[in-house]
């Protein structure tokens, strides 16, 4: 005698629930995908035929056609650099001290975390206007390119310390017991066991954060980044601007040959942000196989 299992009405309501979520699911994936292909399209069609050598040699100009990135590449590769000069060591030594010197349980200590984890999801215009408030106008460092990487440092900065944080906590305590069994100091234990066996993780969000640093116009613009620079950056207290400032400027202007213009920039800076994305997870992947 068959067996006939029936389904209260409640099962098929979920059910049809789960069946309606996943579709509507399958199609806000395949809305997305199709939108940012055809972006992708539209940018490649405009920007290709931008992309030769006098576009990486001219500077900004108001003539379409002689339009060129060379001020803001250099200003983009000077920011990153000093941000990463800054952001790094400040950021990995912040997270060295919380995770293996800073008592366990402690009311400072927790108080501490819980704001670098809400620094980290502070929007970036904020951290504009901490850096037109501190550093362009309190310290008088102008629109200087250090003012504008100490802004981006404080930007990154929660997400390299949280980032950091998590890389020291997932090395097993099996390695620092040992190392201090042998007679190992903190500092010794710290620096032969646990900044080693985290170091992948670590520099897998450092460029990561870095990424993000780069592609922000936010900040900028709030310090005062200037659109239109025809010359390089020489020092530190150098004016400057960066590729998202020019590709924002070029594709305000009524002008077509500024929009393809913007199109070959944006083309560029995609190319980077690939690129360090990229090493990113060639790092993981090789940490991976050495674990």
């Amino acid at each position: 005698m068959a067996l006939s299992i029936q389904t209260s009405p409640l099962a098929r309501r979920r059910k049809a629930a789960d069946k309606a979520f996943r579709v509507v699911c399958l199609l806000s994936v395949v809305a997305s995908c199709v939108v940012l292909v055809y972006l992708l399209f539209s940018i490649l069609q405009d920007g290709l035929p931008r992309l030769n050598p006098e576009f990486f040699q001219n500077f900004s100009s108001r003539r379409p056609e002689a339009a060129g990135i060379k001020a803001a590449m250099m200003g983009s590769i000077w920011i990153i650099l000093i941000t990463a000069a800054i952001a790094v060591p400040v950021g990995i030594a912040a997270a060295v001290y919380i995770e293996e010197f800073s008592p366990k349980n402690n009311p400072l200590t927790s108080f501490i975390q819980v704001n670098i984890n809400n620094l980290a999801g502070v929007p970036s215009i904020i951290y504009g206007l901490l850096g037109l408030a501190v550093f362009v106008r309190f310290f008088a460092m102008d629109r200087s390119i250090i003012a504008g990487a100490l802004t981006l440092s404080l930007l990154v900065l929660p997400t390299i310390i949280v980032v950091a944080q998590e890389s020291i906590r997932a090395v097993p305590d099996s390695y620092r017991h040992g190392a201090l069994a042998l007679g190992s100091t903190k500092w010794q234990m710290v620096r032969t066991q646990s900044l080693p066996n985290a170091m992948s993780g670590i520099v897998t969000g450092v460029i990561l954060s870095l990424s993000r640093a780069i592609g922000e116009t936010a900040p900028l613009i709030t310090i005062g980044a200037v659109a239109f620079i025809a010359t390089v950056p020489e020092n530190l207290s150098s004016k400057f601007t960066v590729l998202p400032i020019q590709i924002f400027d070029w594709s305000s202007r009524p002008q077509s040959g500024f929009h393809q213009a913007a199109a070959a920039a944006i083309i560029v800076l995609l190319a980077i942000l690939i690129t360090l994305n990229l090493v990113a997870v060639l790092i993981r992947a090789r940490s991976q196989k050495r674990a």
